[in-house]
């Protein structure tokens, strides 16, 4: 992925937690340069008080929007009216959707139709549409630091590794094997984000790709040296389910 784009990120303020922000930014910061960074909300209301501090540290531009009338949404309105007009501008290159709200869905799709990037990322509360409609969806609550979760070594936000995940990975090594079976790992991994967007191996506990792949038992994986590169290449062929089986034994 492209690390040198200039992205808009555009915050939902009512929908998404004050306590993450420096992580969120810090995870932006590996997908694109983030030169235009706002958020949205009615700054009147003291349940967005919290934001104030945080918006200063990290230059985020907060953007007022009184709430008309009772019930309906108008940051969303708001963010939606402002994404396109950045989208006209030809200023970015891609954009970071952050919110758990569907409603960007479209927005979403959109932007894509358009040749931009669209990073998202949320709550796990976020609806699948919105998710989908994404390049990469990303989870808030994997982005902890390295420091607090050896704190706090507790595992509720991590997620077990299910039997679909591991047919997603394993059609995906068919769909770009060699005669003999091996996948370089580098495509593998770009392809299971286009099949799903919130594929992230953070939400299972590892921070990449491979480890992950070995905690199943379920692949075989092989280094291969280039001549090109002082980095060895990752290789990933699926297990007979034979072979799998007489291991168990």
């Amino acid at each position: 992925m492209n690390t040198n784009i200039n992205m808009a990120v555009l915050i939902d303020g009512d929908n998404i937690p004050s306590a993450r922000v420096k992580e969120m930014m810090e995870e932006i910061a590996k997908y694109g340069n983030p030169t235009i960074k706002r958020i949205y909300g009615d700054w009147t209301r003291p349940g967005l008080s919290k934001w104030k501090n945080l918006l200063l540290e990290n230059a985020i531009t907060p953007i007022q929007q009184y709430g008309y009338t009772t019930g309906k949404n108008a940051t969303d309105s708001a963010m939606i009216i402002d994404a396109m007009d950045i989208l006209y501008s030809e200023k970015v290159d891609g954009f970071c959707l952050v919110s758990s709200d569907s409603d960007f869905t479209r927005l979403a799709t959109r932007l894509r139709e358009a040749g931009m990037q669209v990073i998202g990322m949320g709550e796990k509360k976020t609806p699948n549409p919105f998710i989908v409609a994404c390049d990469r969806f990303i989870y808030i609550e994997i982005l902890k630091k390295q420091t607090e979760e050896k704190v706090d070594n507790k595992e509720s936000d991590v997620d077990k590794i299910s039997e679909k995940e591991i047919h997603l990975i394993r059609t995906t090594i068919n769909d770009l094997s060699d005669d003999d079976g091996w996948a370089f790992l580098g495509d593998v991994g770009s392809l299971i984000q286009k099949k799903q967007p919130n594929f992230d191996s953070r939400n299972y506990g590892f921070e990449k790709l491979t480890p992950l792949i070995k905690s199943t038992d379920r692949f075989d994986i092989e280094q291969r040296e280039t001549s090109r590169s002082r980095h060895k290449l990752i290789f990933v062929r699926n297990k007979s389910k034979r072979a799998s089986k007489a291991k168990k034994r």
